[in-house]
């Protein structure tokens, strides 16, 4: 049995996911699709595709981070007998959330007009306060990929309202309680819009996959062996 694993704005499979698989390898075949070079205007639909493309025609399951739970969400929308669970992690509806909305807009300005300010105001919406500060100058370091400024243009004009209620597949929604790039009541909303779905919520930032590894690796394990 195969799990996708689709990463999220600013990241690529190695990123996110490169220090979980080793924990999901002994149940799973883990594969990690990759849109962090695609450029241009992005659309929901484009990169479930490209996810999807080369997928064995065979079920999964499938687990999404961040932007990569929205493109998640919209797979199983879209193709429900072949996911057999889903795992949406720190994900949002659409941006109706005016300080979802201010987050991302404020990041794609800083992106395209101020590089050290774009470099500082990631890690502040992607992490904890405590996280952060352990990281020290570690938190600014590292280029982001190609696709970067595209992804977080496509996160302000998300809306899969629509899609929700095409999801049948067994669903866990994870929420992290000090996201301030994605706040939790959005994570909240998701799992409202998923008939069925379950809900868990962890004491992160944003980047949960970062912050308590263990944590998610734990949930999403139970969760698809269930």
């Amino acid at each position: 049995m195969n799990l996708v694993l689709v990463h999220g704005t600013g990241g690529d499979p190695a990123t996110n996911y490169g220090h979980l698989v080793d924990g999901f390898a002994d149940v799973r075949h883990v594969i990690t699709p990759d849109y962090s070079q695609i450029t241009g205007e992005l659309s929901v639909d484009q990169l479930a595709s490209h996810v999807t493309a080369d997928l064995p025609d065979e079920p999964y399951d499938l687990v999404g981070f961040s932007l990569g739970a929205v493109v998640a969400a919209a797979i199983a929308a879209g193709d429900p007998a072949r996911v057999r669970r889903l795992v949406l992690i720190a994900g949002w509806v659409d941006n109706s959330d005016f300080r979802l909305h201010l987050g991302f807009s404020t990041w794609a300005r800083l992106a395209a007009t101020d590089p050290t300010s774009f470099g500082a105001f990631g890690p502040l919406v992607a992490f904890s306060p405590a996280f952060v500060s352990a990281m020290g100058e570690d938190a600014t370091k590292g280029t982001p990929p190609p696709g970067t400024v595209s992804q977080i243009e496509l996160d302000a004009r998300v809306d899969i309202r629509d899609r929700l209620p095409l999801i049948t597949a067994p669903t866990l929604v994870v929420g992290c309680s000090q996201d301030h790039l994605v706040p939790v009541s959005n994570a909240r909303a998701l799992h409202e819009g998923i008939a069925g779905s379950s809900y868990a919520e962890l004491d992160s930032g944003h980047v949960v996959l970062l912050e308590r590894p263990a944590e998610i690796t734990t949930l999403i394990r139970d969760f698809i062996l269930s």
